[in-house]
C-alpha cells in the first residue's frame, strides 16, 4: 500500500526553506527568501549564512550569492541531526565551540537565545557559550532608567535581551529595539543614540549578534524622502486669520508676511493676525511662548528641553540619524543639537578622567573575596603555564576567589608571596603562546589549533587574572595590538612596521619601496600567493596605487584575518571587568600594557619600604644607622658592587621582581631585630606580608655580607 503524501510535503520543496523548513518570508528576521525554481530550491539567506557546512565557493552571481546549488543541496542532506529546540531533523547550525554538540535550525536558535555573528566566518554560539557584556566597576556610571531607543522602562541587568553601548556605558536598549534601529539605519548611520559613537558601537553590536545591513539607510532609499523638508512652513495658525487671500498666502514684507515660531519652526502666523508691529521678526507659538516669557533667556529654553527630555532626546537622535549631505539640517543646526546632547551627558555623568591604572585595578580587586575558599594551584617544576591552563578550565573555577599557589619543589605553605611568583612566571610564559614578534612589541598570531582549543580566551582570562591578583605589568603588547583592542590612540594608521618581523614583512616592504611601476609589479608577483589569500591581488596602473595596496595588506594581516582570535581574546580580558575599564580609560593603561616596567633604582626601592622603628629610645639610634646601611647597600646593588641586584632584594622581601600592576598590598615595611650575636644575625623576610626584618649590626661590612648571603641563598633555592 502506497503512503499518502500530505499537502505540506508536496509544497515543501517550493514554498519552504530547505534548511529551517519554515514558509515565512520575513527579511528582517530570516534574511531574504530566495527561490530557484529551476532547481526546486528555496532558502532563507540567514539560514544559509549560518549553516555550519556550506561556504561561498562561487562568484557573487553564481548560485545564491556565491553559494553553489550543489553545495546547498549537500548541506541539506548533511543536516540530519535533531534540533536541540524543536527536536526535529534538519538542524544545520551548530555552536562554534568545538566541544559543544548543540545543533539547531536558525529560527529555533533565535528563539533559544543563540547569538549569530554576521561577520566572517559567521560563527554561532549557544546560550552557554555566547559572548556577554559586563558592567564597568566605577560607581559613577548610573544605572539606566529606560531603553535609549524606544524610551520604555528597561531592567538594569545585562542579558541576552538587554544590551549596552561599549563606549559611553550609559546607553542601554532592548535587543529587539537596537536590531530594528540597525535594520533602519544600516551600516552608514547606525550608531549609539546617546554618545553618537559609531565604530566601537558597531563592532560591539556585531559581536553581540546584531545584524547590520551593508546598505544605505532605509530612509535614504525612499523615493522623494526629503521632499517635505525642502519646503518651509507656510501657514497661518492664528485662531482668526485676517488675510483675504487665505491662510497659506504670504507676502514678502508687511502685515501679511508669515512668521514662523523662532523656537520650533512648526507654527506660523501673519503679523496682522498676531497683532505684531510691522518691523517685528521674532514670534513664538503658544507651545513655546511660556518658556520664553518666563525669563526671556536661553535658560528658559533649556528648561523646556529638560522638562521634556524624552521627547527632545528622541528628536535629537532622529535628526542626527537622518543627517546627510542631502538633508537640509546644516552644520550649525547639527552642532547645536550635539551641544544639547553634550549638556544632557554632563547633567547625568561626572568626569572620570582623573583615575590612574593602579587605582582602577585596585577598585576591580575589591571583587576578590577572602571569605570564600581559595582556588588551589599546584605547580610541578617549571610547569607554570600548564597549571594555569588547568585552573581556568576547571568547572569550579571562580576568578573572584583568591589563589592558593603551591610549588611542589618548595615546602612552604601557599602564601601571597607564592602567588606573586607564580603570576610573574606566568606572564613570562604567556608571551610565547599566542603572540609573535620581538620582545616588548608582540602581536597576536593566527593559530588554528589555538582557535580550536579556545586558547585565545584562556590567555586573555589569565592576563586579566594576573593584573587583578597582583601580577606584574604586562609591558609586551605592541602599539598596534593595543590600538586594535582599545582604539587608542585614535585615528592612527597602521604601518608595515606594525606587522613585526614576519616572513611576509620583507615582501610588503619591497612593494612599499618600489620606485617604478615595473618594480611594483615584480614585488607583487613575488608575493602573489599571499596577496591572493588577502584579496589584495589587483591590477595596478600607476606607482601611487602602492600606498592603497600596502594599507589593505597591513589591514588584512593585522585586523581582518584576526577577527575571531581578537574576539575570543577580548572575551577573556573581560574577566573581572578588566577589558571594559581599559576601554574606558585607554590612556591610563597604555604604559602598563605596552611599556616595560620602570627599572628599579636605589631611590625608588628605598621609597617603596616604610621604616618602622622600635618604641625604645635606646635602640632608635642604632636602627637609624641600619637604615643608612640599607640605603647604601641599595646604591651598591644598583651600580653593580654587590653579588645581588635590586630585583633579587625585592624578590627576597616580596616574591616579586617588579612592583605589581596593582601595587603591593600591604605596602612593604622594614623593621629591626636586636640580636645577642650581631655578627651571626641575618635578615629575615616575610613575603606574605611584604615585610623585611633587618638585624642591628655594628658595621656596614657585616650588614652587606649577611644581606648578600640571605638573598643569594633564596636565589639558589629558587633555581633548583
Amino acid at each position: 500500500m502506497k503512503r499518502r503524501i500530505r499537502r505540506s510535503e508536496q509544497e515543501y520543496s517550493i514554498d519552504c526553506c530547505a534548511l529551517c523548513k519554515l514558509n515565512e518570508n520575513c527579511p528582517d528576521k530570516y534574511g531574504e527568501k530566495i527561490t530557484l525554481k529551476s532547481h526546486e530550491l528555496t532558502v532563507h539567506y540567514f539560514c544559509l549564512l549560518m549553516s555550519s557546512g556550506v561556504y561561498q565557493r562561487g562568484e557573487e552571481n553564481e548560485g545564491i550569492y556565491g553559494f553553489l546549488v550543489d553545495d546547498i543541496k549537500q548541506e541539506v542532506s548533511r543536516s540530519y541531526r535533531l534540533c536541540a529546540v524543536c527536536k526535529k531533523n534538519g538542524a544545520s547550525v551548530g555552536c562554534y565551540i568545538k566541544s559543544c554538540r548543540k545543533m539547531v535550525h536558525y529560527p529555533c536558535g533565535k528563539q533559544h537565545q543563540f547569538i549569530f555573528q554576521f561577520t566572517d566566518p559567521f560563527p554561532s554560539y549557544c546560550k552557554n557559550h555566547s559572548p556577554t557584556q559586563s558592567l564597568p566597576v566605577s560607581s559613577c556610571v548610573s544605572e539606566p532608567l529606560s531603553c535609549s531607543v524606544c524610551l520604555d522602562p528597561i531592567e538594569a541587568v545585562l542579558s541576552y535581551s538587554v544590551l549596552k553601548c561599549p563606549a559611553c556605558h550609559g546607553s542601554w536598549f532592548h535587543r529587539d529595539c537596537v536590531q530594528n534601529q540597525a535594520h533602519s539605519a544600516a551600516m552608514f548611520f547606525f550608531r549609539c543614540t546617546l554618545c553618537n559613537n559609531k565604530d566601537m558601537f558597531q563592532q560591539e553590536m556585531l559581536r553581540m549578534g546584531i545584524h547590520i545591513p551593508e546598505r544605505d539607510a532605509a530612509w535614504e532609499l525612499e523615493e522623494n524622502a526629503y521632499g517635505e523638508l525642502l519646503q518651509v512652513y507656510q501657514h497661518c495658525d492664528a485662531n482668526k486669520c485676517l488675510s483675504l487671500s487665505g491662510r497659506t498666502n504670504s507676502s514678502r514684507t508687511g502685515w501679511f508676511q508669515i512668521l514662523r515660531c523662532m523656537l520650533c519652526g512648526s507654527r506660523g502666523t501673519h503679523r496682522k493676525c498676531a497683532s505684531l508691529n510691522a518691523f517685528e521678526t521674532d514670534w513664538a507659538c503658544e507651545d513655546c511662548a511660556a518658556a520664553v516669557d518666563a525669563t526671556g533667556s536661553l535658560f528658559a529654553v533649556l528648561y523646556l528641553f529638560w522638562s521634556n527630555w524624552k521627547f527632545v532626546k528622541g528628536t535629537v537622535h532622529y535628526c542626527l540619524a537622518r543627517s546627510s549631505d542631502k538633508n537640509p539640517w546644516r552644520p550649525s543646526n547639527t552642532s547645536a543639537i550635539l551641544e544639547i546632547n553634550r549638556l544632557f551627558l554632563m547633567m547625568g555623568r561626572p568626569s572620570l578622567s582623573g583615575s590612574s591604572a593602579k587605582e582602577i585595578l585596585q577598585e576591580l580587586a575589591s571583587q576578590i573575596s577572602q571569605h570564600h575558599p581559595s582556588m588551589p594551584v599546584v605547580v610541578s617544576g617549571n610547569k607554570v603555564l600548564e597549571a594555569a591552563m588547568e585552573l581556568v578550565k576547571r568547572s569550579d573555577f571562580k576568578p573572584s576567589h583568591a589563589l592558593a599557589v603551591r610549588f611542589t619543589s618548595s615546602k612552604r605553605i601557599p602564601s601571597p608571596g607564592n602567588t606573586r611568583r607564580f603570576l610573574s612566571l606566568l606572564v613570562q610564559q604567556l608571551q610565547n603562546t599566542i603572540f609573535e614578534g620581538p620582545d616588548g612589541a608582540k602581536n597576536l598570531t593566527l593559530d588554528a589549533q589555538a582557535l580550536r582549543e579556545d586558547v585565545y580566551f584562556d590567555v586573555g582570562c589569565l592576563l586579566s587574572l594576573s593584573l587583578i591578583h597582583g601580577g606584574p605589568p604586562l609591558g609586551f603588547f605592541s602599539r598596534a595590538l593595543y590600538q586594535h583592542l582599545f582604539n587608542f590612540p585614535r585615528d592612527t594608521p597602521l604601518t608595515v612596521e606594525d606587522m613585526g618581523n614576519t616572513g611576509f614583512t620583507d615582501k610588503v616592504k619591497k612593494i612599499q619601496e618600489s620606485r617604478s611601476l615595473e618594480e611594483l609589479r615584480e614585488a607583487m608577483q613575488s608575493a602573489s600567493e599571499y596577496l591572493e589569500v588577502a584579496g589584495c591581488m589587483r591590477p595596478v596602473d600607476s606607482l601611487s596605487d602602492k600606498d592603497t595596496l600596502v594599507e589593505d595588506i597591513v589591514s588584512f594581516h593585522l585586523i581582518t584575518r584576526m577577527q575571531l582570535p581578537f574576539q575570543r581574546f577580548c572575551e577573556g580580558l573581560k574577566i573581572l571587568g578588566v577589558f571594559d575599564q581599559v576601554q574606558m580609560f585607554p590612556g591610563a593603561f597604555v604604559s602598563l600594557f605596552c611599556s616595560s616596567p620602570d627599572k628599579l633604582t636605589a631611590e625608588t626601592m628605598s621609597a617603596l619600604f616604610t621604616v618602622k622603628f622600635s618604641e625604645q629610645e635606646e635602640t632608635t639610634g642604632k636602627e637609624s644607622a641600619v637604615v643608612t646601611f640599607w640605603r647604601h647597600y641599595l646604591v651598591e646593588c644598583e651600580v653593580g658592587r654587590c653579588a645581588t641586584s635590586l630585583e633579587d632584594v625585592l624578590i627576597y622581601a616580596t616574591s616579586a621582581d617588579v612592583v605589581p600592576a596593582i601595587g603591593f598590598s600591604p605596602n612593604p615595611t622594614l623593621s629591626f631585630l636586636n640580636p645577642l650575636d650581631p655578627a651571626g644575625a641575618f635578615p629575615k623576610s616575610q613575603p606574605s606580608s611584604n615585610h623585611l626584618v633587618l638585624p642591628v649590626v655594628p658595621s656596614y661590612q657585616v650588614f652587606k655580607k649577611n644581606m648578600e648571603y640571605a638573598v643569594c641563598q633564596l636565589t639558589v633555592m629558587q633555581a633548583i
